[in-house]
């Protein structure tokens, strides 16, 4: 059995990386990739637990054993049928009994293994770290229809490195971006993942990600993550109200009109009375077009009293009177490389 820090147990990603902690545990967030075996179900886990309150940590661990001896052959076979190799890495919450006892039972089965020092708990507290070391954090900002995903995604075709934050939050930031997105991760597994898209990106070079509160949905950003976005400068997208209209249309126009009217009630507060009941009306008589006009009305003057009270460095901006995603991407990218070439000399 060997044992790994966080980035020397990630580093090794052909070899499956197997979470023996409690289903509800693995639910609330594990390593992307993982799979789960657990030593213990919920209903295990919790039995155990009372057993250590009432009796003492001897008598839970008699507990645990007796629980987990009719299905160690069930684990074992478990762990020997993800992959026809031998390597695998183990890992519970602190890296310490779940993930040896399990890792000693993969071993006995004929496999080899590697545990994860510190568990689960060491990674979190690496990735959280790591979110404050992007030096090179560039904003895509833009009032609401500017397609800053659509940006953002052409921008990585170029070769640049992006997070896609919405995509990962299966959110689009709005009263109306849950729309077609399923369900959210929880904000742990929301974190983890925006670290898997990001561990191998090269910091000395510009990340980019779309300006964001510091919620998407019902997950929120990193901390750390969010106190570097509210340092870093923006690129600022200006495209002609006409094209943001258009593409809203294509984007929330197709949903059903009862979706639409409970997703217009999450900013009923901030619409006001007057809009609400407009909106509302024109929704319930079927005119979405003009619905979704009142309501990007609203979203417009919100994102310019929201611009001017929260100051940002501009390095430039993209004015078009078209949705052009990857023309906006090719302006950026050029933007950068001259500003670059000039830095050089």
């Amino acid at each position: 059995m060997q044992r790994a820090d966080v980035l020397s147990f990630l580093r090794d990603s052909d070899c499956p990386l197997i979470d023996v902690r409690s289903p509800a545990e693995f639910a609330r967030g594990h390593i992307p990739g993982a799979y789960n075996i657990p030593l213990l179900d919920d209903d295990e886990r919790h039995e155990v637990g009372k057993k250590y309150v009432q009796t003492g940590r001897e008598q839970a661990i008699e507990l645990g054993l007796e629980l987990v001896g009719p299905k160690m052959a069930i684990l074992a076979q478990s762990a020997k049928g993800l992959s026809e190799e031998r390597q695998r890495r183990v890992y519970c919450w602190r890296g310490g009994m779940r993930s040896e006892k399990m890792a000693w039972l993969f071993e006995l089965s004929g496999l080899q293994c590697t545990v994860l020092n510190g568990g689960y708990k060491a990674y979190r507290g690496t990735i959280m770290e790591a979110f404050g070391h992007i030096e090179h954090l560039i904003l895509i900002q833009g009032p609401t229809g500017s397609g800053k995903t659509e940006i953002l995604k052409a921008i990585r075709d170029l070769g640049m490195q992006v997070i896609d934050l919405e995509g990962l939050a299966r959110h689009k930031g709005s009263a109306f971006g849950h729309l077609g997105q399923g369900e959210q991760p929880t904000s742990q597994q929301f974190h983890n993942d925006i670290f898997h898209v990001m561990r191998d990106f090269d910091l000395s070079r510009p990340v980019f990600v779309e300006a964001e509160s510091a919620n998407i949905g019902r997950v929120n950003l990193p901390d750390t993550l969010w106190a570097r976005m509210k340092k870093s400068p923006v690129i600022h997208i200006d495209i002609d109200r006409a094209a943001r209209f258009r593409h809203l249309m294509e984007n929330y126009g197709r949903y059903p009109i009862g979706e639409l009217l409970q997703s217009t009630q999450r900013i009923a507060a901030h619409l006001g009375g007057r809009r609400l009941s407009l909106v509302t009306e024109l929704l319930k008589q079927g005119d979405v077009r003009q619905a979704v006009s009142e309501v990007l009305d609203y979203y417009d003057a919100s994102y310019e009293r929201s611009r001017k009270h929260h100051l940002k460095e501009i390095l430039f901006t993209y004015h078009s009177a078209q949705f052009d995603p990857r023309a906006a991407a090719r302006f950026i990218a050029e933007k950068l490389n001259q500003e670059e070439r000039l830095h050089a000399h």
